[in-house]
């Protein structure tokens, strides 16, 4: 597993989190000087679709104990309440979170759901500050009260006391915390009646899955909603672990969502949804059978699947046959726009950056990460600091990476069989939906997303045997964009409209 670890740090949401994080001041503590809860209040409005809201936002540390009663970390989040609701049954609060595993929720805050937001120069480089900052007018603050939360090791969340920030870094010990700060903000803030969703990306979709079904069974909270947004939940989909074609086929999709994008393909369709529905086909029948047959494979059934797959790709026949078939994701980024000298993003595959090593087999970063990534970090730290008045001598840990000895605990219990098995927090979601048949799920992916691709969970759901009229439950969205998707204007008005209209039922 400590090899699958090196390899999910790869593809999981975010390499803008894991490859950047925020420098403290040589001036500052550490976050960890923060030993006891501290919040700071502060009051605004924004404008929303048109509407001007009043509204206050919280931002500082819960206090969570232990089953000993024991305190045991501070947990950081930032909470956005509307102002003049009087019934909270009758107002949703929705927790938030990224994924990594080890990023914090700057990305989603920022990006999407939070009342204030960054503007990028999508899909082209972000030039240096000053950078621009606006009124998120696709905030979903009008229909739900909002708390980004930070996982430990991240924001401001450290632990405390005997415990140590490792003892929290795994699939399950993740989810227990989350679970146990979603359950004291319910409690120190009276939401027990209010309705309650979950909305988390990449390796947040894996937390959510399991955080679901900790809240129902470990702790009598019934959640209304899930909102998956960039989704991996087996792990197996995505990891391209040797002698487990799975992957290969997951990819395919996006591979050719991709070529299109770029004009890779000698005879390019008209219909980009049309496309990917015969590459679907495709992958889920001749080349996931041709895959199935290893050594065997007919040397024309071989040619065929060549044919097709340079037609999809816009790769070489010659460079597939010396593949074998199988192209990974870093070699695919790095091989389809190489004569041009450039390399495509995996997050985002709309970005473009400079190929720095022609011969190289893989690319070795993420043009999209590198173009994004300081706009965001010093936009919030504007922020935070500035319009939230979070005291400046507690240290924001944008990523668990700039924290000492992070490493995580791959094994969850659900998967079975410990070590041996490739995680998969789908049967925690799939005993949350059969045990709470009101559960509604909403899938949200981009085209353009090499880290988690749209096949990958569509193959997931398909696969966590529900009965039909709970599969119903589940809905799916798709964008023509990447792994954060509302990055792009057009996509972030969808992404809104898609999340209200779930939480609201219209």
């Amino acid at each position: 597993m400590r090899k699958l670890f090196h390899i999910a740090c790869i593809i999981i949401l975010s390499a803008s989190t894991i490859c950047v994080h925020a420098q403290p001041s040589p001036n500052l503590p550490d976050s960890a000087a923060l030993t006891k809860p501290d919040k700071s209040v502060t009051h605004h409005t924004a404008k929303i679709d048109g509407k001007l809201f009043s509204y206050t936002a919280t931002a500082g540390t819960i206090l969570l104990k232990n089953e000993k009663d024991e305190a045991v970390a501070l947990f950081g989040f930032t909470a956005y309440t509307k102002d003049g609701e009087t019934d909270a049954s009758k107002r949703p609060v929705t927790f938030v979170y990224n994924g990594g595993p080890g990023s914090s929720s700057i990305w989603l805050h920022m990006g999407a759901v939070g009342p204030r937001r960054v503007v990028l120069n999508d899909p082209d480089v972000t030039p240096p500050p000053p950078y621009k900052f606006e009124d998120n007018t696709y905030s979903i603050l009008d229909v739900t009260d909002i708390v980004t939360l930070d996982p430990i090791g991240t924001g401001l969340s450290h632990a405390i006391g005997k415990a140590k920030n490792k003892d929290f870094w795994g699939i399950d010990q993740d989810i227990k915390s989350v679970s146990q700060f979603i359950k004291q903000y319910v409690t120190d803030n009276d939401r027990w009646n209010s309705p309650k969703y979950l909305l988390g990306e990449s390796y947040g979709t894996m937390r959510s899955a399991g955080v679901v079904d900790y809240l129902q069974e470990g702790m009598g909270m019934e959640i209304n909603g899930v909102i998956l947004v960039s989704v991996v939940l087996d792990l197996r989909t995505l990891t391209f672990q040797k002698g487990d074609d799975i992957s290969y086929v997951m990819y395919l999709p996006t591979y050719a969502a991709v070529a299109y994008y770029h004009n890779k393909l000698a005879n390019k369709p008209s219909n980009l949804e049309a496309f990917l529905k015969e590459v679907r086909d495709f992958a889920g029948g001749q080349y996931s059978s041709a895959l199935l047959k290893g050594d065997h494979i007919d040397p024309a059934e071989k040619e065929q699947v060549v044919t097709k797959l340079s037609a999809y790709t816009g790769l070489s026949k010659d460079y597939l046959i010396k593949a074998n078939l199988r192209v990974n994701e870093p070699q695919f980024t790095q091989e389809l726009l190489r004569n041009e000298h450039q390399t495509v993003g995996r997050l985002d595959s709309r970005y473009k950056g400079v190929n720095q090593n022609l011969l190289s087999e893989y690319s070795d970063y993420d043009p999209q990460s590198s173009s994004i990534s300081p706009a965001y970090i010093a936009s919030f730290m504007n922020y935070y600091y500035g319009e939230l008045k979070v005291n400046k001598n507690y240290n924001y840990h944008v990523s668990a990476y700039s924290t000492e000895g992070f490493d995580w605990d791959w094994k969850h219990n659900k998967s079975g069989f410990g070590d041996a098995v490739t995680p998969n927090t789908g049967t925690d979601l799939a005993d949350a939906m059969s045990k709470n048949p009101n559960l509604k799920v909403l899938t949200l992916n981009g085209y353009y997303d090499l880290a988690t691709p749209f096949y990958g969970t569509e193959y997931t759901m398909e696969h966590l045997g529900l009965e039909k009229k709970i599969k119903d439950n589940i809905s799916y969205r798709y964008f023509e964009a990447g792994h954060m998707m509302y990055i792009q204007a057009a996509s972030l008005a969808g992404f809104k409209k898609e999340v209200a209209a779930f939480i609201t039922g219209k």
